[in-house]
């Protein structure tokens, strides 16, 4: 399953463009013609402005004048914000966790399809496989709204790995380190396991903006 999919039905039109965006089907940058996609989902051009109008609420499109509507294309400011909120909320959940939340099961699985992604060379899985396992320890919370946000949050900071490219480099690392924060959890160790969050987020940060400094991104 993957979880940091909208929780609507995939058969919803904003459902099926979000993960088409998501996905890489539509990349970050690329404009999107009415009349192409329209086609190319099975939905009609007005279905398709409802649902650019959802997306681009959740910043994964923009309008831009003259040009019509396109993928958001995350800069480093966004990398910077996108932090911002994680820094807020994630260490804060990890910080009252139950290490009987089944939650953490949810984000073992994650962990467990990270390690198969590795050994597959499946890089764009271990990516996947990253998201899910952030979006399952947000379950930690018990806050549908919480997650709900942290969702969207977490399908913005896809397009920045989307646009960098480097899936090995900017996801492989990671997994380690999710099991590291894991079996803290697990042993009900919630301090040790939100200092290893937040030395997470620092050195995934800064790992991103590195990445884009050295692409020329702003």
């Amino acid at each position: 399953m993957d979880l940091y999919a909208t929780s609507r039905p995939v058969s919803r039109p904003i459902s099926v463009l979000r993960q088409a965006i998501i996905g890489g089907q539509y990349g970050p940058g690329e404009r999107l013609s009415e009349k192409k996609v329209a086609n190319e989902l099975g939905i009609s051009r007005n279905t398709l402005r409802e649902a650019f109008q959802a997306l681009a609420e959740q910043g994964l499109v923009e309008r831009i004048p003259n040009r019509g509507v396109s993928v958001v294309a995350p800069g480093m400011s966004d990398i910077i914000d996108i932090y911002r909120m994680r820094r807020i909320i994630q260490p804060s959940v990890i910080a009252g966790a139950d290490a009987l939340h089944p939650a953490l099961s949810a984000a073992s699985s994650s962990v467990e399809d990270g390690e198969a992604g590795i050994t597959a060379m499946d890089w764009q899985a271990v990516g996947t496989a990253n998201m899910n396992y952030h979006i399952a320890l947000m379950t930690l919370s018990d806050s549908p709204r919480l997650v709900h946000a942290f969702r969207n949050l977490m399908a913005v900071l896809r397009l920045v790995f989307l646009r960098m490219g480097q899936a090995e480099q900017l996801h492989q690392p990671f997994v380690a380190l999710n099991s590291n924060i894991l079996v803290q959890l697990r042993k009900g160790n919630t301090r040790e396991a939100t200092e290893l969050m937040e030395s997470y987020l620092d050195t995934s940060e800064d790992t991103l903006l590195a990445a884009y400094t050295r692409r020329g991104f702003e």
